[in-house]
């Protein structure tokens, strides 16, 4: 095993030298992940770290070199501080490629052990992804459960079938007579906070495999500290919706988040429609009406990303027809920390 100076992070007071440090080691292992991607500036990454919603606490560890010059491994923990999942916390651990295999993730993942106990909680999850097979043979060896696969699926702008856009978008517009579609371009509007919150529940009714996570409830306060975080970074965020006229309520939504520092990458993030109003054409009216914005202003966009669960085939369908394909796989996984404290033990 090899022990090198493991030393805490403090993500809100380090100083400039250690954030460059830092954020060299995270391009290093972005680069890893997603090949194609340019590297995270460094302002971005300490926007990142200074601006943490006030309901998240993150506790982090690196690793550096026999120099004190370059980080070469970092784990951290982070708490939700929510009524709900207060069993659980959500863990990272990236060592360099070259000091692989030598213990120092064994090190790592003992801090973010007795951190959460320290908090009270029971169990830690991950994630991890086929670009770096080091993190799922680390928790085999943890003896983690998987408990949920998928993909991050891409779609090249330049394989878009604009026939089949345009279609869509028609057939959205026999729906108009019931719903009307709107779009929120950056914060929510303070009128409309609380259907706000209504509509992330949908988030509540992805699969979740056999994580064992509770639905989440986000406070009108959270959602603001949460876009707050993400526009500090420099993300740009547009919300389509659409209402049903008769009722004024909020069928379903779309999101995607685009940053000028990758400018060719769009990121879906969560497309729901409420289980009443399935099976109407919503959702892909919703996704087709976005395609159509990104064609028109943002012409840059060469990639829109997007996760989904492989048990997701609702949504799997729409990415699929709109020509979506797996760019990586990924996989979520839950352990007992008294089973990595056994683990810990026997070694």
């Amino acid at each position: 095993m090899v022990l090198l100076n493991i030393q805490p992070f403090n993500i809100k007071t380090a100083t400039r030298q250690d954030y460059t440090s830092l954020n060299s080691f995270s391009n290093l292992l972005r680069a890893e992940r997603l090949p194609d991607d340019p590297p995270v500036p460094l302002e971005e990454t300490i926007q990142r770290m200074h601006n943490i919603p006030p309901f998240v606490d993150v506790e982090m560890w690196c690793a550096w070199d026999a120099g004190h010059t370059n980080i070469v491994a970092e784990g951290d923990v982070l708490f939700m501080r929510t009524e709900e999942n207060r069993h659980l916390a959500q863990f990272t651990i990236e060592v360099h490629p070259e000091y692989r295999r030598q213990g120092i993730a064994r090190q790592l993942i003992a801090l973010i052990t007795g951190a959460t106990r320290e908090d009270r909680r029971r169990l830690l999850i991950t994630e991890t992804t086929d670009r770096i097979p080091a993190g799922e043979a680390f928790m085999n060896r943890l003896g983690a459960q998987k408990g949920l696969v998928g993909h991050v699926n891409q779609l090249r702008m330049d394989e878009l079938d604009h026939a089949l856009l345009t279609r869509w978008l028609e057939r959205g517009g026999t729906l108009a007579a019931d719903f009307e579609l709107g779009l929120w371009d950056g914060p929510y509007p303070e009128e409309q906070i609380n259907a706000v919150v209504q509509l992330y529940e949908l988030t509540n009714q992805q699969p979740f495999g056999d994580i064992e996570i509770e639905d989440m409830h986000m406070t009108p306060e959270q959602l603001r500290q949460a876009e707050e975080s993400s526009f500090a970074r420099g993300n740009q965020r547009w919300t389509y919706y659409v209402i049903e006229k008769a009722s004024g309520k909020f069928a379903g939504y779309t999101e995607t988040v685009w940053n000028p520092n990758r400018s060719a990458i769009l990121r879906q993030d969560m497309t729901g429609v409420f289980p009443e109003f399935r099976n109407k054409g919503l959702g892909r009216w919703l996704k087709a009406a976005m395609l159509d914005k990104v064609i028109t202003d943002r012409p840059q966009v060469k990639y829109v990303r997007t996760g989904n669960a492989d048990v997701n085939a609702a949504m799997l369908k729409i990415n699929n027809e709109l020509g979506f394909k797996p760019y990586h796989a990924t996989a979520f996984w839950q352990i007992e920390i008294d089973k990595i404290q056994s683990y810990l033990d026997e070694k």
